[in-house]
């Protein structure tokens, strides 16, 4: 039979073992802010790209402009 000593240490167990309402709630917190986090880089990481696109674009386009210009006044550009 079990003693009251038992019971109370099998709860004790239960407790440790199983999560409780408040322990998945904690949690779910921590998820929350990871994905907002997440979120929040990729977006950053998105605009990076993009300004990093329309960088390349403009210097690419300079180049051009620097070769045409060269060509004309007879000066040599090289890369």
């Amino acid at each position: 039979m079990l003693t009251s000593q038992d019971i109370q240490t099998l709860i004790q167990a239960e407790r440790e073992v199983f999560a409780t309402k408040e322990d998945i709630g904690g949690l779910r917190q921590s998820v929350d802010a990871l994905t907002t986090s997440v979120d929040a880089y990729a977006k950053k990481a998105d605009t990076y790209h993009q300004e990093m696109t329309v960088l390349i674009y403009k210097v690419q386009r300079m180049e051009d402009w620097i070769r045409q210009a060269s060509d004309k006044v007879g000066i040599r550009y090289a890369q």
